[in-house]
């Protein structure tokens, strides 16, 4: 089944709503016109009643036919067809208009005034009857009113409503489909221009209306989310060639080496030397592999780690014996500062001591023999402040703000034999962050660098 189009949809509920609101509003049109003739009808019998009291109470004193003969004149000659009749409160007719009398309309014993609907031979009439007191004397006085004028009027006014409901209806429907059109019509504009967006042009952007309304934010949302979605095919285009190119050097040499073994016969020390040679870029290729896959698993959420209430002095002083080993090992001093005063926090041991030896290899590697490297742990302002100070090279200030990119090397200073595949910061940074934390460096060529890690101090009442 084809789907509706979304201008189709908008115009229905469209002709829907206005249908319903011209409905309404006929109505509410129709009702109100018949309450206001209704009103102003009433109103009028009404005032000749008032008239009616104060021509009984002057000329009844004179006598009975003199009041049959001014109600007479009153009624039948100022105002033309007389629909009329008053009777004393024994019944009597004291007036009676010809009209009463031709249609026999009779006279309701009531006490209080009320209006009702008649309907005399085909002729629709709105009676008044009340009760006056004049002279000491009750009377009963009905006077109506013909309709048949006003009844015209309204079936006039319900025919033209319901006949030009359709015509309304259909003008209102092409100008809601007009109108749905040309809203629409932007969105139509973006979406081709999201077609025609693919992994070879994520550059492209789509045009942003300066309309200030939702199109215009759907827009700049869109194309925000398309520079997020070329940021990150940039980094995986470029994680996959430098991997490919981090594991082509040592699987060649390996292949290399194993060729040169086999093509003749060689004693038993050189082919145990191949071997060795062979087995050291293994485990190279392998440490590179692990560092690699985990990346991967931190990229996709899947690396997770177990974070738990920890005391940090004695995982960073664990780190500094290891630290200390790799140092003396390069004829580097080293020295450790740690506050006497306990620092809690949550994080996964494992990976806070990978980071901390991350950083003293880092160190270590880039300070020649004879120098100094200091390793501090102190808190402050609600976090854990890790210190890496050394005395090496330095990393200068082309590189500084690119040495936690993946497989990043400074030129000249960072060579394959010292820098590593250059994954070590990046994945420093990321345990950094997944603890809440972030690491900081100064350096200077020359003069060594310092390597500086917050993390957030876990508060007094958190679980274990």
């Amino acid at each position: 089944m084809k789907p509706v189009p979304l201008r189709v949809k908008l115009t229905a509920w469209y002709s829907a709503v206005f249908l319903a609101a011209f409905a309404l509003f006929g109505a509410v049109a129709y009702y109100a016109m018949r309450a206001s003739i209704n009103t102003t009808v009433d109103e009028a019998l009404h005032d000749q009643i008032s008239g009616v009291e104060k021509l009984m109470g002057r000329i009844l004193p004179e006598g009975t036919e003199r009041l049959e003969d001014e109600l007479r004149e009153n009624f039948e000659v100022r105002r033309g067809a007389d629909f009329s009749q008053i009777a004393d409160e024994q019944g009597r007719w004291i007036y009676r208009s010809p009209l009463m009398k031709r249609y026999g309309v009779s006279l309701p014993k009531t006490a209080r005034s009320r209006i009702t609907a008649l309907e005399v031979s085909g002729l629709p009439l709105r009676a008044l009857t009340t009760s006056i007191q004049v002279d000491g004397k009750t009377f009963r006085v009905q006077i109506a009113a013909p309709m048949d004028d006003f009844e015209e009027a309204l079936e006039s006014f319900r025919w033209v409503l319901l006949l030009s409901s359709p015509l309304l209806l259909v003008l209102a429907s092409l100008g809601g489909y007009w109108m749905s059109r040309r809203a629409l019509r932007p969105v139509d504009e973006i979406t081709r221009a999201a077609q025609n967006i693919s992994s070879h042009n994520l550059s492209s952007r789509l045009a942003v209306p300066g309309t200030r309304d939702e199109l215009q934010r759907l827009s700049e949302t869109l194309n925000g989310m398309l520079g997020r979605l070329e940021a990150a095919f940039k980094r995986i285009t470029q994680f996959t060639a430098d991997a490919s190119h981090e594991l082509r050097t040592p699987v060649a040499l390996m292949r290399t080496t194993a060729e040169l073994s086999l093509r003749k016969p060689r004693s038993e020390g050189e082919y145990r030397q191949a071997l060795a040679n062979i087995l050291n870029e293994l485990e190279k290729t392998s440490s590179l592999i692990e560092r690699l896959m985990l990346l991967a698993r931190a990229d996709s959420g899947f690396e997770t780690l177990q974070r738990v209430r920890l005391n940090l002095d004695d995982l960073f002083l664990e780190a500094c014996k290891e630290g200390r080993t790799l140092a003396e090992a390069k004829g580097i001093a080293f020295s450790e500062r740690i506050d006497n005063t306990p620092v809690g926090i949550a994080g996964d041991s494992q990976a806070l001591q990978r980071l901390f030896l991350i950083l003293m290899d880092n160190a270590v590697k880039y300070t020649p023999p004879g120098g100094q490297i200091t390793a501090s742990l102190t808190s402050s302002d609600d976090f854990a402040v890790a210190e890496i100070r050394d005395s090496g090279i330095g990393i200068g200030e082309v590189d500084l703000p690119h040495i936690f990119e993946r497989f990043y090397r400074a030129d000249g200073a960072r060579s394959h034999e010292e820098g590593g595949a250059g994954l070590g910061l990046s994945i420093g940074r990321w345990i950094a962050e997944a603890h809440g934390g972030f690491v900081e460096v100064k350096s200077r060529p020359g003069e060594g660098s310092v390597f500086r890690v917050r993390i957030p101090l876990a508060s007094p009442d958190s679980p274990a």
